[in-house]
């Protein structure tokens, strides 16, 4: 006996194929609207947004705006802003041994996205750990004053500050990062030879001083000497010199305001 289907059973099969079908076409649509969704990138101003597939660099979308991309790829955000580092106060010695306090403003941003990604762990430490480094290297470099024309960390400012900037350039090169300034905040002798360094340097300006005193008394009096000699206005021999010259020295290079004395008698009498 042969048995042949009824329409009621073909009908149920043509209906069961139909709703598989619309089930795998919503599946594909939920699919392929995920991906769609999954493929667009918003990059904001002065952001970045690296692109790998499967473990490669692609590219680095910099410019603001809306894209479309491999929706396989995976993306990393990067800022392209400015950014500020103040370092903590650093205890270290300067040139001649003496313990001093240091401290450095940096301020930085990110010009190879793909170096600052992939080449170092976390680049913002990465600036942190240079900067410190770079500071103990400089104060080694230098002393903290200096009266002559050595460059100090104290009176040399504009060339230290660009000799750290150079440095910082060298050191962070390799992570991408831009060093677009870098000054010292803080500058000042340890407290524990703050007052004895104080001492130091209020006598190395009196000194400073009395010599200028001196130099500057000495010619005036060489100009007096020569000026009464050119002209003829009196005559003096080699004793009445000495006691002009102690007497101008003694007016120039006293503290006090000097009080006249009248002669009436003679250097000989």
């Amino acid at each position: 006996m042969i048995l042949f289907p009824s329409g009621a059973v073909l009908a149920g099969a043509r209906d069961v194929g139909s709703g598989v079908l619309v089930i795998l076409l919503a599946l594909a649509s939920i699919l392929a609207a995920v991906l769609c969704f999954r493929s667009l990138v918003l990059v904001n101003p002065n952001q970045s947004k690296l692109i790998v597939l499967f473990g490669r660099y692609i590219g680095t979308l910099r410019q603001a705006g809306f894209y479309g991309v491999n929706p396989f790829t995976t993306r990393r955000e990067v800022s392209l802003r400015a950014h500020n580092f103040n370092s903590d106060k650093l205890k270290v010695n300067d040139l001649r041994g003496n313990p001093i306090e240091i401290g450095a403003v940096v301020v930085w941003r990110v010009k190879d996205t793909a170096q600052a990604a992939f080449d170092v762990e976390n680049f913002a430490s990465y600036v942190q750990v240079q900067t410190e480094s770079a500071l103990r290297h400089l104060a080694s470099l230098h002393p903290y004053d200096a009266g002559d024309d050595t460059v100090s960390l104290r009176g040399s400012t504009d060339a230290v500050h660009k000799e750290l900037q150079q440095e910082l350039a060298q050191r962070l090169e390799m992570a991408g990062i831009e060093v677009l300034e870098s000054r010292l905040s803080h500058l000042a002798y340890a407290p524990e030879i703050a007052g004895a360094m104080l001492q130091r340097q209020q006598a190395e300006a009196i000194i400073d001083a009395r010599k200028r005193i001196v130099d500057g008394a000495v010619g005036m009096v060489h100009m007096a000497l020569e000026q009464l000699q050119a002209h003829a206005v009196v005559t003096l021999d080699e004793e009445r010199k000495a006691q002009m010259v102690s007497n101008l020295l003694v007016v120039l290079c006293s503290e006090r305001g000097t009080q006249p004395v009248v002669n009436t008698g003679t250097l000989y009498g």
